[in-house]
């Protein structure tokens, strides 16, 4: 049986748990009912964000990759965005006037994230293409339409 590894990083999207607990679901959910949007540490720690259709097209060359290519394969965004700055698109996105809230930041919190997708590159010829504003963009619209309907 052909067996295929994958490193999946930072991924975020539509259909996303809206009690998810990670940064995007997090400052999306409190933007769009008024709370104030919380982030840890003073915000200059960073997040390498994956929209999740450039995952799953990661994820299907990954698949359809000759047998001898089996990974691991790290699969995610290099880009580098400071949460901080993450917060800041949600808040001109959502048209909140919400506040941001500094909490202590956990002392297992990492200060980076980011992957290095050359194996992606190199072998599977993917890299993601979805821009982080037009990724929040279309998962702000899901969690408008789903909170509306709850």
């Amino acid at each position: 049986m052909d067996t295929k590894i994958a490193r999946i990083f930072n991924t975020y999207g539509p259909g996303m748990a809206l009690d998810d607990g990670r940064l995007v679901s997090n400052l999306v959910v409190q933007a769009l009912t008024g709370c104030s949007m919380t982030l840890y540490g003073d915000g200059s720690q960073t997040r390498s964000l994956c929209y999740v259709d450039d995952l799953i097209e990661g994820l299907v060359r990954l698949m359809e990759s000759p047998a001898t290519f089996r990974g691991p394969v790290n699969l995610g965004n290099p880009s580098e965005t400071p949460v901080l700055e993450v917060a800041g698109v949600i808040r001109e996105l959502t048209g909140t006037s919400a506040s941001v809230v500094h909490l202590a930041l956990p002392p297992d919190d990492p200060r980076r994230r980011c992957p290095d997708i050359t194996l992606a590159q190199h072998h599977l010829g993917w890299w993601p293409v979805t821009g982080l504003r037009e990724g929040l963009r279309r998962t702000i619209a899901d969690f408008v339409a789903r909170i509306k309907s709850a």
